[in-house]
């Protein structure tokens, strides 16, 4: 059984920095492309971030130059670094990934359970 487990959420004050963890199990880490979203109270889920198994990144227009994404496939854990944070950055925070079946990555997603940050001074 998959399991994504998001950590190092919290409350920090504008300009400040956080990074998240995602942690797999029960998944080959690596194999498909690894992704960060994130819901912001009363607004649809949007993705932030992504990682491909060669390393190539991704960032939503909003957070480019802010926030780095990366991966560490002997931990089996996939990070997001948040840099210069804002009011707006406040979301609960959800790892995803593609689902390995057999020896392709589908469009389907297994899903963490989610991480709040609240940016707020």
């Amino acid at each position: 059984q998959v399991q994504l487990v998001e950590s190092g959420g919290g409350s920090v004050q504008p300009g400040e920095s956080i990074k998240l963890s995602c942690t797999a199990s029960g998944y080959i880490f690596g194999s498909c492309r690894m992704y960060w979203y994130r819901q912001a109270p009363g607004k649809e889920r949007e993705r932030v971030s992504s990682i491909s198994p060669a390393g190539t990144t991704t960032y939503a227009n909003s957070v480019k130059g802010r926030f780095t994404i990366s991966r560490d496939n002997a931990k089996n854990t996939l990070y997001l670094q948040m840099n210069s944070l804002k009011s707006e950055d406040t979301a609960v925070y959800y790892c995803a990934a593609n689902q390995l079946v057999g020896y392709f990555c589908e469009a389907s997603l297994y899903w963490g359970q989610g991480t709040q940050v609240t940016v707020s001074s």
